[in-house]
């Protein structure tokens, strides 16, 4: 987001996708001009949904400007394990998605973020559906056989 303090620490803002536990990350890539660049995490500390970062060789408020506005990755090895229902946004993408009575609808092409809503996003039809990825509509994703299954109710497909 922006600069914090004077000896280069950033604030990082946090999505809901972020790890709990900042304090066991070691490194993280950050996107610049369509590259991603490790860089080395001496401190962090947390604050509802900011973090505020001190990575190694950014030493001042100047060089700590330099990433505002990029995007920080983790690698996926490094990402905290989450419940059985639960998974990152980048995770689905390309699963099968079937539901209990009509069968399978279509492949996930991406999810998308309205406020603390998450929707998976497919093709059905020759139309762009959107169906809200949590429970009870979410009924199970199976990992290994890539596949998520749904309980859509009746006409929500005709919307």
């Amino acid at each position: 987001m922006k600069p914090h303090g004077l000896k280069g620490e950033v604030t990082v803002s946090l999505n809901p996708d972020s790890p709990a536990e900042w304090s066991t990350l070691k490194s993280v890539l950050v996107e610049n001009q369509n590259t991603l660049v490790p860089y080395f995490i001496e401190s962090v500390s947390v604050k509802n949904d900011k973090a505020f970062v001190k990575f190694e060789d950014v030493s001042t408020p100047e060089e700590a400007a330099k990433l505002k506005n990029h995007s920080i990755y983790l690698l996926k090895t490094t990402r905290p394990k989450l419940k059985v229902d639960d998974f990152y946004d980048d995770e689905i993408i390309g699963f099968q998605v079937s539901d209990q009575t009509l069968g399978l609808l279509g492949t996930v092409k991406t999810l998308e973020r309205a406020g603390i809503n998450r929707f998976i996003i497919l093709d059905y039809e020759q139309k762009e559906v959107m169906i809200p990825a949590h429970q009870p509509l979410v009924k199970s994703i199976n990992r290994s056989k890539k596949i998520i299954s749904v309980n859509l109710p009746d006409g929500f497909l005709d919307i």
